[in-house]
C-alpha cells in the first residue's frame, strides 16, 4: 500500500482546516499550495508545500502553482506502474472569476481571475475518479469526511458523484468565461 496524499488547493477557504485535520486523522500527508498550506499550518495541522513535495517554487506570481508532472501524474496514475508517486484526494475550487464579473471588474483583472492549475486538478481528478477522490468545494466535505471516517476510502459511487459534480463545476466555469468574451466583441 503506498503513502496516502491528499492535493489541497483553494480559492474558498470555507471548512479547509477542519478538512485537512480530517485527512490527516485519516493518514493522508496534506500536500497544499502557499496561502492554504500557511492556513493550515498555522492550525497544527502538518502540510507540505508543494513547492517543497515537487521541487519547483511557484512561479509567475503565482500564476503557476501545481502544473508539475509529480502532481499531475500522481492524480492520473492508474495505479499499474510505480513512475509516480499516487495522489488519492484532490480538494479545490476555483479562481471567483463569475464573482468578478457579478463587481464589474474590468477585463484584465477578470484575466486574473480565470484559474488555470485548478481545472486540471479538478478535471484530473474527475478523470481518473476510479482511483481519485474529487473534492470540488466545501459542501463536499461533510461527506468525504464521513466516508473517509467509517471506512477509510471513499466508495466508488461517491468518487463518480464527486467527479460529475467536478466536470459540472469545470464546465460552468468554462461557459462563463466564454461569454465574458464573447461580450467584448470582435
Amino acid at each position: 500500500m503506498h503513502p496516502r496524499r491528499a492535493v489541497v488547493s483553494v480559492w474558498d477557504k470555507t471548512g479547509v482546516v477542519d478538512f485537512a485535520r480530517v485527512l490527516r486523522d485519516t493518514g493522508h500527508q496534506v500536500l497544499s499550495t502557499s496561502k492554504t498550506a500557511q492556513l493550515i499550518r498555522a492550525a497544527d495541522v502538518p502540510v507540505t508545500e508543494i513547492s517543497d513535495y515537487t521541487g519547483s517554487p511557484e512561479i509567475l506570481g503565482g500564476r503557476v502553482k501545481t502544473l508539475h508532472p509529480l502532481i499531475a501524474g500522481g492524480i492520473l496514475t492508474t495505479r499499474k506502474d510505480d513512475t509516480v508517486p499516487p495522489i488519492d484526494i484532490v480538494v479545490c475550487n476555483l479562481y471567483p472569476f463569475e464573482e468578478g464579473l457579478a463587481r464589474g471588474l474590468a477585463h484584465p483583472e477578470l484575466v486574473e481571475l480565470i484559474d488555470i492549475g485548478g481545472v486540471t486538478l479538478l478535471r484530473a481528478a474527475a478523470k481518473n475518479h476510479d482511483h481519485v477522490t474529487v473534492v470540488p468545494g466545501p459542501e463536499h466535505y461533510g461527506p468525504v469526511a464521513d466516508e473517509l471516517r467509517a471506512r477509510g476510502a471513499v466508495g466508488p459511487e461517491l468518487r463518480r458523484e464527486l467527479a460529475r459534480r467536478a466536470f459540472e463545476l469545470t464546465s460552468g466555469y468554462d461557459a462563463a468565461i466564454a461569454r465574458h468574451f464573447a461580450g467584448l466583441g470582435g
